[in-house]
């Protein structure tokens, strides 16, 4: 659904008057505030249900606001040129005088920032004179939100504005990467690591049970449905759903797919809608076959394990 000229002015003025709003990404859908007002910030903890000590990921428009805020490396500007606008996020040290509140980082000297390409978040990013703070547009610890029905399922009335950008187009989040120190992964995500190792030229460790809290995503409870899930299943168990990576002839409706064909980009994009659907059926219970652990199946392995701590 495309969204017009007036509905970027309005979200600008929500956001403007320190208001949290709902935002569309190419990864999930993002509550987003204006990351230089404590304000707007504390809001998106309060909504959230956040932990404080869970920093928020920061989102530009391009190099000129990040600029102001954060000491840019090599590394960055490689992955920058290559990557950006995408779904990667990246640590970095912030400066001194910078204007980003201190509850997005909680007090840290380091800050989780991206840029986001989803069109409509672009436009409204370039008008407004700050970047925006914008984790999952989820209550803490709970599924992503990938589509307008997901963020209102959610919150309800207390979200004061939903812009509508359709569904996203990869939803899973960002691949995250700490550029500070020694460089490495700090949560899967949305783009392969292969390919930022091809560019770094080099190997990078996967580090996403780090006890020290530089970005989102790394506490082992995340991305769940809010019942039991079972990864590795071979069948299923009385009361279960059954989640399969490719569509078989099977007549139950306790067999949910991810896929038509084994495709593990459209798996990754349906996980979350599939995950909240059998919720909502009502199942007690979730059954995961065993999903390939290579490119974006990784990063499907990854949610699943933290969904599993339930």
């Amino acid at each position: 659904m495309k969204s017009n000229h007036s509905n970027i002015k309005k979200a600008k003025k929500y956001l403007d008057n320190n208001e949290c709003i709902a935002v569309p990404t190419e990864t999930v859908y993002g509550l987003a505030g204006n990351a230089y007002s404590d304000i707007s910030v504390k809001k998106i903890f309060k909504l959230k249900k956040r932990p404080t000590n869970n920093p928020l990921i920061v989102h530009y428009y391009n190099l000129n606001g990040l600029n102001e805020d954060c000491i840019i490396n090599k590394e960055f500007k490689k992955l920058y040129k290559k990557f950006s606008p995408g779904p990667i996020t990246y640590v970095l040290k912030l400066k001194k005088n910078t204007k980003i509140s201190k509850f997005v980082t909680n007090n840290k000297n380091t800050v989780a920032i991206r840029f986001p390409k989803h069109p409509l978040i672009r436009k409204l990013l370039k008008v407004l004179n700050y970047p925006l703070a914008a984790p999952s547009a989820n209550i803490s610890s709970k599924l992503s939100s990938v589509s307008p029905a997901d963020v209102k399922e959610e919150f309800g009335k207390k979200l004061k504005y939903l812009l509508k950008g359709g569904r996203s187009s990869i939803g899973v989040e960002s691949t995250i990467i700490n550029l500070t120190n020694k460089i490495s992964i700090l949560r899967l995500g949305g783009l392969n690591v292969s390919k930022i190792n091809k560019i770094l030229k080099k190997k990078l460790l996967i580090k996403n049970k780090s006890k020290e809290k530089l970005s989102p995503g790394l506490f082992s409870l995340h991305y769940s449905p809010g019942i039991p899930l079972r990864m590795n299943a071979k069948k299923i168990n009385k009361g279960e759903a059954f989640i399969l990576i490719k569509k078989r002839k099977i007549n139950s409706k306790d067999y949910f797919f991810l896929s038509k064909n084994n495709n593990l980009i459209k798996a990754a994009k349906n996980l979350y809608p599939l995950m909240r659907k059998i919720k909502n059926r009502g199942y007690k219970k979730i059954a995961v076959e065993k999903i390939p652990n290579i490119g974006i199946g990784q990063t499907i392995n990854d949610r699943l394990k933290r969904a599993s701590k339930y």
